[in-house]
C-alpha cells in the first residue's frame, strides 16, 4: 500500500477558492450577503444603493484571493511554476498572520465590522495561514530555489 501524503497546498488553494468565491457572492446577491459575513451595515447600504464601492473593494480582495490560491496550486506542483513561488507564499503566510494578530490595530479603521466578524475572520486567516505555512514547509525542496 502507497502512503500519500496530504498535499497542504493544495488544501490551502481550495480554501482560498472558497474564500473568493463568498465575496464574489457578495458582489452578485448584495446587501443581505455582505450583512451575513459581517462586513458591516454601510457595506450592504452601499451596495444596495447601486454604489460601485463595494463591489470595487470586493472585486479586489477575490482577484487577490484567486492569485493566492493560484499560487497555492502551483507551490503544490497542480498547475504551471509561477514567478517567485517560495517568496509569494512567505509574503501570503506572512500577510495571513499579520491579519490575524494585528486585527485588533485594524478594527477601528472598519467600525461597522461586528467583533463576531474579527473573531471568525480571524479564525479563517489562522487556518488559512498555517495551511499555507505549513504547505510551504511541506513542499520547500520540490520548489525550485531558482525563483
Amino acid at each position: 500500500m502507497i502512503k500519500q501524503r496530504i498535499n497542504l497546498l493544495h488544501i490551502a488553494g481550495v480554501l482560498t477558492v472558497i474564500v473568493a468565491l463568498f465575496h464574489i457572492g457578495c458582489i452578485i446577491f448584495g446587501g443581505d450577503w455582505y450583512r451575513l459575513l459581517g462586513a458591516g451595515e454601510e457595506m450592504a447600504q452601499l451596495a444596495e444603493s447601486g454604489d460601485p464601492y463595494p463591489t470595487i473593494v470586493t472585486s479586489v480582495l477575490s482577484a487577490v484571493f484567486l492569485l493566492w490560491a493560484a499560487y497555492a496550486f502551483s507551490g503544490a506542483g497542480l498547475i504551471i511554476k509561477l514567478p517567485l513561488v517560495r517568496l509569494a507564499l512567505v509574503l501570503i503566510s506572512i500577510i495571513l498572520f499579520t491579519r490575524v494578530f494585528g486585527f485588533y490595530f485594524i478594527m477601528p479603521a472598519f467600525p461597522d465590522n461586528s467583533l463576531t466578524f474579527w473573531f471568525v475572520s480571524s479564525g479563517i486567516c489562522l487556518l488559512l495561514g498555517l495551511t499555507y505555512l505549513l504547505g510551504l514547509k511541506q513542499r520547500w525542496r520540490s520548489i525550485s530555489g531558482s525563483d
